[in-house]
């Protein structure tokens, strides 16, 4: 029995109309599947298609059934395994607050200076910073909070696009 574990990103473009992220949604939990990041958005109001990017994990043959079964459902029009089609950009926004003053201040500053992190709000006693990146950026600076004061976070989840020419 295959126990490799894998972590795909899926692109899926969909019609944008009521009911279709539920019928995704019911697809995974129906199945048991996992759905690590989801994302959707209209990306052509003209057609009135939106695209949805799951990242999700599994061992092959589950991550083939979720493409195949993600392929039957009505309102979508294409599934591209991202991970499997080449090299593809992915990143995530977050926004993370930090309490803290003097020195623990004063470092929060520092390294969110060295992740490119913006300060988007500030009081006297903490800030929320805004940030963009890879997933394992995000978890490395959030981590680093962690220590400094971390109060809260809030994350978008991954938006995805494949290198090159091609379009979904």
């Amino acid at each position: 029995m295959e126990t490799n574990i894998e972590k795909h990103t899926i692109s899926v473009l969909v019609d944008n109309e009521p009911g279709v992220l539920a019928r995704v949604i019911g697809l995974f939990s129906g199945r048991g599947y996992n759905i690590e990041s989801l994302t959707v958005a209209e990306v052509d109001s003209e057609q009135q298609v939106s695209r949805i990017t799951i990242v999700t994990s599994g061992t092959r043959m589950i991550i083939e059934q979720i493409k195949n079964q993600l392929d039957r459902l009505v309102p979508v029009h294409r599934v591209r395994d991202l991970t499997d089609e080449g090299p593809f950009i992915e990143r995530e926004l977050a926004l993370i607050k930090v309490a803290g003053t003097g020195d623990r201040r004063i470092e929060s500053l520092r390294i969110a200076d060295i992740f490119k992190a913006r300060v988007v709000d500030a009081t006297l006693n903490s800030f929320v910073f805004e940030m963009t990146g890879t997933a394992a950026q995000l978890d490395d600076f959030i981590g680093l909070m962690r220590q400094l004061g971390l109060v809260d976070v809030s994350r978008t989840g991954a938006a995805a696009i494949s290198k090159g020419a091609a379009s979904l």
